[in-house]
């Protein structure tokens, strides 16, 4: 017998750079939401369904075929919104002008872990929980926000306590919605947030508290949320809400999360 060799062209290693710059790409899109988790199952599927073909278990691969036809179907129909959120962000990131930004698509860069002006961002919140001045901060960790602030006011301004305070001013005209935070940056204000679906909420989560929560659910941005009828300070993270924590504990979860300044 004569030895089994495996014939490599370029054009196969051309093929795998590809397939896993795009992956890398699709990881940097989703890593941090609820999409990445969808994505995982998917892909466990389809890993199975490839092994039971291989397997020749001919009744079982046809039911998993069926089912992986239909689930697509059923993913486009259900996460239509996201799926137009993500066409349109996939754009507006990729795209310089009407060409093809190569360099945006091959830039792989790796973020740190992000440090934010923790005493701007405690000055103001104690400030307004005092006041009873109602405020939602969504401060980023990994998840891409741009898809969410699309359709916000584009600030792109240094973090400052003021900067803040003014924003949520009662009598101002960006006090509705959310700021999102990216280090010492407040990229955006009037951010619309998406609101969680947990049906069994307390009575007292007003639309800010189940804002932040649902934020939390679909990126892993950390939220803060400053009550307007009581001035509690909240804060959600990874589905869960925490509510009245007082300021000493914000200071702990920001050192943990963010490092200081």
């Amino acid at each position: 017998m004569s030895p089994l060799f495996i014939h490599i062209r370029l054009l196969d290693i051309i093929d795998i750079f590809l397939v896993a710059v795009l992956l890398y790409q699709l990881y940097l899109l989703v890593r941090g939401t609820v999409a990445l988790n969808i994505i995982i199952a998917i892909a466990v599927i389809y890993i199975f369904w490839w092994v039971v073909g291989a397997l020749q278990m001919e009744l079982l691969s046809k039911i998993i075929g069926q089912v992986i036809g239909v689930g697509v179907i059923a993913l486009i129909i259900v996460f239509q919104q996201e799926i137009r959120r993500f066409l349109i962000y996939m754009g507006s990131r990729y795209v310089d002008g009407n060409m093809i930004s190569l360099e945006k698509i091959f830039n792989m860069r790796f973020e740190s872990k992000p440090k934010i002006p923790i005493k701007s961002v405690l000055k103001a919140v104690m400030q307004m929980s005092q006041n009873k001045t109602g405020a939602l901060i969504v401060i980023r960790k990994k998840s891409n926000l741009k898809m969410y602030t699309e359709s916000a006011e584009v600030l792109n301004s240094q973090t400052s306590s003021r900067l803040i305070m003014s924003i949520f001013n009662k009598n101002g005209p960006l006090h509705d919605g959310a700021i999102v935070l990216d280090r010492n940056i407040v990229t955006a204000a009037r951010v619309i947030l998406p609101v969680t679906d947990k049906p069994n909420l307390p009575p007292e989560y007003g639309l800010r508290h189940r804002a932040a929560l649902g934020m939390s659910e679909v990126t892993d941005s950390f939220v803060v949320i400053v009550s307007e009828e009581t001035g509690q300070i909240s804060v959600a993270e990874n589905g869960i809400l925490q509510k009245n924590i007082g300021i000493k504990a914000l200071t702990i979860k920001l050192e943990e999360e963010f490092g200081g300044e």
